[in-house]
């Protein structure tokens, strides 16, 4: 059971393991949104969307919702929001710490001087 879980997190966040797919959960962390306005909201990567969505479907981390021609997409599970920021605060958190690191190495820089 343990292994099944262990198993079940790592295909999880392989899924997330890619910028776009990232960016694109931030954007429907926002509100649901069909291919062409994540196309447009993520640039030049627009072509890859349709792709990526294919990964987070299939992982069932979002889940689309067909008006007509147009599918509209949505997150599985609002925790999501709650990982990408706790994600965000972790990386902050890094950042603080080599941003600190780098100001004592420059001041002991300054000191043999």
């Amino acid at each position: 059971m343990n292994l099944e879980l262990q198993r079940f997190k790592a295909d999880f966040f392989k899924a997330l393991a890619h910028p776009l797919r990232i960016r694109i959960l931030e954007l429907l962390a926002e509100g649901d949104k069909n291919v062409n306005e994540l196309q447009m909201l993520v640039g030049d990567e627009g072509s890859a969307v349709s792709q990526q969505l294919s990964i987070l479907r299939n992982k069932n981390i979002v889940y689309g919702t067909k008006e007509g021609n147009r599918v509209t997409y949505s997150l599985r599970d609002p925790m999501i929001i709650e990982l990408l920021t706790i994600a965000r605060q972790i990386f902050n958190n890094h950042l603080i710490d080599t941003v600190t690191m780098l100001d004592r190495f420059q001041e002991d820089i300054a000191k043999k001087r």
